[in-house]
């Protein structure tokens, strides 16, 4: 069914449409248009200049335009009066083959000629923090164990059930919000969906929940890990692949260990096979891997995984098994872009279908306390330079995302990694000064 735009402004009352997009780096970039110009927007599209985002082009490239998707519309529930709208990128008359959405929707169709429909769910956690980003907002949130603190969490009740309302009429099934393991810090969970729709949904709940504490005097931040001493912020993800009329969960088998099917288990080889690689994407900046390798934070465990392992309903490890007919991929963390984290594990879970592929065996220990049992387990990378090396040599995963996706990621990524390491820091001055 053709959604006319126009109509739906004049039905809901739209003035103003945010057409938008994701770029490499996960930045949500927009144009605001009046709904008396969006007839023409919906079908030319909203002109940008590539170079401006974090895409590799060039200030001598042509002109980009952002071509809205009509079913993605969102109207603001905090501005009723603005409607959002995830769009995707062509230049020269051709898609933007390393657009983040576009990547994706490449991935899903070709799941979707082999009788596979994708869809996942994220747990989105993240920091109320003060607007200089100097501390917590909540200055009396100083438990040793935050995680589940009533009084914390009803101390943010006000925002939370604002979001949390949001959610909800939006009709995107939200079921649960808890204060999480670190001081400060939030999650909240909804439905499962196909994963485009769940891509766009990320992308606009980060927008959303910063916008909302925005209007609160604070701030909200994704950050993997922006306080030393203190849990990361994960952005833990549930998979689970479908037959092309969403009827039937292909990875659900009574009969299969823990509940899942063989082609359950060859997708999580695929996984377990790339995942050094695609940890450039799951944990796409610097600060990420002060998350999936750090010590010990002060309630006693990070959450995060180091090793290549998977288990059964054991959050020590980086997949976990929670229940029949769907995996917990642990890796990813609040920076990861919404639309690229999909896609690498579409990408590479079809790979291991395709190559019918091992996950090799469970382990059921307590990884963090018994690191020697899984001594054979290899290692996440201990920076952004290392996954990026991987991915880059990764011919897999390069032809699934597409070659440009991939070359342009690196080449972004690791002028990122130069920037960081020509800064000297704080921690150099104090113990190399005197050396």
């Amino acid at each position: 069914m053709t959604i006319d735009l126009a109509k739906e402004a004049r039905n809901k009352g739209i003035d103003y449409f945010l057409i938008s997009f994701v770029d490499l780096f996960g930045v949500m970039r927009a144009k605001l248009v009046p709904a008396a110009a969006i007839d023409d927007m919906a079908r030319d599209g909203a002109g940008f200049a590539g170079f401006a985002a974090w895409l590799d082009m060039t200030p001598a490239d042509s002109d980009m335009f952002a071509v809205p998707d009509p079913s993605s519309l969102i109207q603001l529930p905090w501005r009723p009066n603005v409607g959002w709208l995830a769009a995707d990128l062509h230049m020269d008359g051709k898609e933007v083959e390393h657009a983040p959405r576009n990547a994706l929707k490449r991935v899903l169709k070709g799941a979707a000629e082999k009788g596979y429909r994708l869809k996942h769910g994220v747990e989105c956690e993240y920091f109320l923090i003060t607007p200089e980003g100097d501390g917590l907002a909540d200055a009396s949130d100083r438990q040793s164990k935050p995680c589940y603190d009533v009084a914390a969490l009803m101390r943010r009740y006000d925002v939370i059930s604002e979001i949390c309302d949001a959610m909800l009429s939006l009709g995107w099934g939200p079921y649960q919000n808890d204060h999480e393991d670190a001081n400060g810090q939030f999650e909240m969970n909804w439905d499962y969906a196909d994963a485009l729709v769940t891509a766009d949904r990320h992308a606009f709940f980060k927008y959303m929940v910063k916008s909302i504490a925005e209007n609160h005097g604070i701030r909200a931040t994704f950050m993997p890990k922006p306080f030393a001493d203190l849990t990361g912020n994960g952005c833990h993800t549930h998979v689970s692949l479908w037959s092309t009329d969403g009827e039937t969960n292909l990875f659900a088998d009574p009969a299969g260990e823990l509940g899942v099917s063989e082609l359950g288990y060859h997708f999580l080889g695929g996984i377990m096979e790339h995942a050094t690689s695609m940890c450039a994407i799951t944990n796409p900046t610097v600060n990420s891997y002060k998350r999936i390798n750090a010590p010990v934070t002060n309630s006693g465990a990070t959450w995060a995984p180091n090793l290549v392992t998977y288990s059964g309903n054991n959050r020590t490890h980086m997949v976990r098994i929670p229940d029949a007919g769907r995996f917990e991929l642990r890796l990813a963390d609040g920076s990861a872009n919404p639309y690229l984290l999909p896609t690498v594990i579409g990408a590479a879970g079809l790979d291991g279908i395709e190559k019918q592929r091992d996950p090799g065996k469970r382990l059921d220990i307590n990884v963090y306390a018994e690191p020697e049992k899984a001594a054979d387990a290899e290692r996440l990378p201990l920076n952004l330079l290392d996954a990026l090396r991987e991915l880059e040599t990764n011919q897999t995963l390069a032809k699934s995302l597409g070659s440009e996706t991939v070359s342009a990621f690196v080449k972004l990524k690791t002028a990122e990694w130069n920037a960081y390491a020509t800064d000297l820091s704080q921690w150099e001055r104090d113990h190399t000064l005197d050396c």
